[in-house]
């Protein structure tokens, strides 16, 4: 029994690492080379770039910023992180340093405003004003960049990507309310990226918090059932969330910058094997693709994005997606 537990638990805590990969209790240190690069993206990343060449903006959440890639550049805040170290001196292998490449554009003409655990409200928010208006206490979060607005009214061709998190994030808040907390310990060693390559060491580490895990019969039978039913609860409204708020994504876009060529990131199932997951992509892709055609923005299809264990693009997955938008692009 104890065992049948501890693997619901573990397809749980995996699935919680979508969102909140970046959210570890300590922040990983910044890359120290190269050197130069991040030097000069510090130096600019609160400035938009002021010249006549093509600008590439990507908004997002967790995976545009490059999460569980080994160079993402941020640090702690006052509340959850501060990811404006990112914007310019992201990983040279995310999607943005793709799509920067094939365009030929420089780090001050390819900005990545991907935002770790943001939902789709918390970019309307940040579109809308420059800051959320308030904590998102489940996330963790509380961005306020008055520059956000600044690269989209400036920029040429603009990709979002944003949604899963709508879901995601109650269901990891389901969890550990449905344990008392007790998995917070068992999510952290995962989502500090000990589990992204699944090797013995990693797994064995893996099963000796596992087995440290003691629930009582109250809290195992409201693990199973946010695994069960609560589940399909959080997918359902996260669903609703989603399709309520990415219109208002592309509208507030619009206003910013009427001229931008648009794109719109599709989603991957990293959990195919979950149905209420399975569907919940499904939905949200034909509604984006759908939204895409009433709009004239552009879809990108990513279904074959390659992950890791923490549900993140691998290097891989990352060229992917890049790919998939320069092939939009036509370039």
């Amino acid at each position: 029994m104890k065992h049948w537990i501890a693997s619901l638990l573990l397809a749980g805590v995996l699935l919680s690492c979508l969102p909140l990969s970046a959210l570890a209790e300590e922040p990983a240190p910044a890359p120290e080379a190269p050197a130069a690069e991040t030097a000069e993206a510090a130096e600019t990343a609160s400035e938009p770039a002021e010249d006549d060449s093509l600008l590439y903006v990507a908004l997002g959440d967790s995976i545009a910023a490059g999460v569980g890639l080994a160079d993402v550049v941020y640090q702690a805040a006052a509340i959850g992180l501060d990811m404006s170290p990112n914007f310019q001196g992201y990983s040279p292998d995310c999607y943005v340093s793709v799509v920067a490449e094939g365009l030929g554009l420089d780090r001050a003409h390819a900005i990545n405003l991907g935002l770790p655990a943001l939902m789709t409200k918390d970019m309307v928010d940040l579109l809308r004003t420059g800051a959320m208006p308030e904590m998102n206490v489940p996330a963790g979060t509380w961005y306020t960049y008055p520059e956000y607005q600044d690269y989209v009214r400036n920029a040429d061709i603009i990709s979002i990507e944003i949604g899963c998190n709508d879901a995601m994030v109650p269901f990891v808040v389901s969890l550990g309310e449905a344990t008392n907390w007790k998995s917070e310990r068992l999510a952290n060693s995962i989502v500090s990226g000990a589990l992204r390559d699944l090797t013995l060491e990693n797994l064995a580490l893996f099963w000796d918090t596992l087995q440290d895990l003691t629930l009582t019969s109250e809290e195992t039978g409201a693990l199973l059932q946010a695994l069960s039913t609560g589940m399909v609860q959080k997918c359902n409204a996260g669903y609703a969330s989603f399709s309520e708020y990415l219109p208002q994504v592309i509208d507030a876009v619009r206003e910013l910058n009427p001229d931008a060529e648009i794109l719109v990131v599709g989603y991957y199932n990293p959990y195919p094997w979950f149905y209420p997951w399975n569907s919940l992509f499904i939905r949200m892709n034909n509604f984006a693709r759908q939204l895409c055609k009433d709009t004239g923005a552009t879809f990108v299809p990513v279904p074959l994005t390659l992950t890791a264990n923490d549900a993140h693009p691998t290097i891989w997955g990352h060229r992917y997606i890049g790919n998939q938008i320069l092939r939009a692009l036509g370039a």
